[in-house]
Formats: structure tokens, C-alpha cells, sequence
């Protein structure tokens, strides 16, 4: 696994960027406020203004609701943006496809040969179900990715360093993923990464091709990001998406 630092990555207004030949990776940051809630006026607003901004011609994104449901989007069929799910797969050229979060996991694929890419929202939930093995394999099903040329990509979110869990949560991970305890938790700090990097690995991605932004949403002081255990009410959601041009 590769550890992706802000140095590795453009800057441009409140957005980290890593540009990958035609696809482009992006996590938003809460820099300038700019929140993505799709279920507020300026939410919907925010995620309009993508397509400006990246100069696009679409946006896609799901009712996140917590599942392993993995979706395809392709121009035929429209827009999906209604459907349940919490993952996103295409190979349509300028359309942003991506996931809100604010704690839980955003995790980015790219088959760079292939020119495919899917966008995955991962809470305690979606890791527990292995939905980014899911999605692998559903991209692997219906596109043939190219394996040795696929990277993973995870984002910003809540880390080992700052997410208790109840000891029931606790135990049933420990049983569920047969990962060394002293490595999926400390105490019982909860590493969802180490769960995610699992699956990846089984799937077969290449360490080299496994980057990590280790920025967590809940203690890192240097970028502002929206974290919902930290905030008091109301809090933001970030958006991490990617397109190919």
C-alpha cells in the first residue's frame, strides 16, 4: 500500500485532485464550507456546480442507505440518481460519479487501461458486508477489468485513531474477518481500512496499485473535513468522486 499525502495531490479551490491519464480522482475538503447534503437546496446546488467546475457534462450519485447494493450507470438507461445503493460503477466519459460522506469510508477505483471507474461508500455497515470486494467483482463481471492495471483508492474518514465501537461491534468483526485482532482494533478503536485492505488484497489488487490518504475526518487539524462524531447538530458532507475525460 501506497500512503497518498497532500503533496501527492493538486489543489484547486476545496478540492485534492490526483490525475491518473484520463481519469481524474477527487476528494472534496470543507476548506471553504462547501457542503454536498443532496437533501438540501444548497447541497444540490454544490454538486450542479461540479459540472462547471470540471467542466462535465453529468453527475451521478445514489440514495446512500448503508447497503452492498453496486449500480451501473450508462447513458442508455439515464439517470439513477433515485436508486439505493452505496456504490457506482461506469466507463461513460465527463460524467463525475461519486459518494457523500462525513466519517465513513470513500473509496475510489480505476481501471486505467480500460478506462472504468466506480465510487464506493463504505460505513461500518458496507465494510462489514465487504461491498468494495463486491463492487471489484462486479466490475470484473461486467467490464473484464484489467486486474494489474486497477488502483484502489481510499479517502478520508474516521480512523483507527479516533472510532470506538461496542464491544458486540467488536467481536463480530473480529469473528467475521478473521484479521489479527491487534491489527483491526486497539482497544476498541475500529480500523475500517484494515478490513477494506483485506478484501482488496483478496480480490488480487497489486500493493503498489492500493493508495491511502491518511486523513482522518474526526483529528486532522492541517485540512478541514466534515466528521459527523465530532460535530455538534448539523454537520457537512464531503464528496469524493472521479470521471474520466
Amino acid at each position: 500500500m501506497i500512503s497518498l499525502y497532500t503533496r501527492d495531490l493538486k489543489k484547486e479551490k476545496d478540492f485534492l485532485i490526483y490525475e491518473l491519464g484520463k481519469i481524474n480522482i477527487v476528494f472534496s475538503t470543507a476548506e471553504n464550507d462547501r457542503s454536498f447534503n443532496r437533501h438540501k437546496d444548497f447541497g444540490v446546488y454544490n454538486l450542479n456546480s461540479i459540472v462547471k467546475d470540471f467542466n462535465l457534462d453529468n453527475i451521478q450519485y445514489l440514495n446512500q442507505i448503508h447497503s452492498d447494493n453496486v449500480f451501473v450507470y450508462n447513458k442508455i438507461n439515464g439517470d439513477i440518481r433515485s436508486k439505493e445503493g452505496d456504490a457506482l460503477i461506469t466507463k461513460e466519459e465527463n460524467t463525475a460519479i461519486g459518494v457523500f460522506t462525513a466519517d465513513c469510508v470513500p473509496i475510489i477505483i480505476a481501471d486505467v487501461k480500460n478506462n472504468i471507474i466506480a465510487s464506493i461508500h463504505s460505513g461500518w455497515k458496507g465494510t462489514f458486508n465487504s461491498i468494495v470486494l463486491k463492487t471489484l467483482n462486479k466490475m470484473q463481471k461486467d467490464f473484464n477489468i484489467d486486474i494489474n492495471e486497477t488502483k484502489v483508492f481510499i479517502g478520508p474518514h474516521i480512523r483507527q485513531c479516533c472510532y470506538e465501537v461496542s464491544y458486540e461491534l467488536k467481536e463480530s468483526f473480529i469473528e467475521k474477518t478473521k484479521i489479527e485482532e491487534s491489527k483491526l482494533f486497539k482497544d476498541r478503536n475500529l480500523s475500517m481500512e484494515e478490513c477494506i485492505l483485506k478484501d482488496i488484497r483478496e480480490f488480487g489488487i497489486k500493493e503498489s496499485n492500493i493508495y491511502s490518504l491518511k486523513l482522518c475526518t474526526h483529528c486532522e487539524e492541517d485540512i478541514k473535513l466534515y466528521s459527523y462524531r465530532k460535530s455538534i447538530g448539523t454537520y457537512g458532507r464531503l464528496f469524493s468522486f472521479a470521471f474520466i475525460k
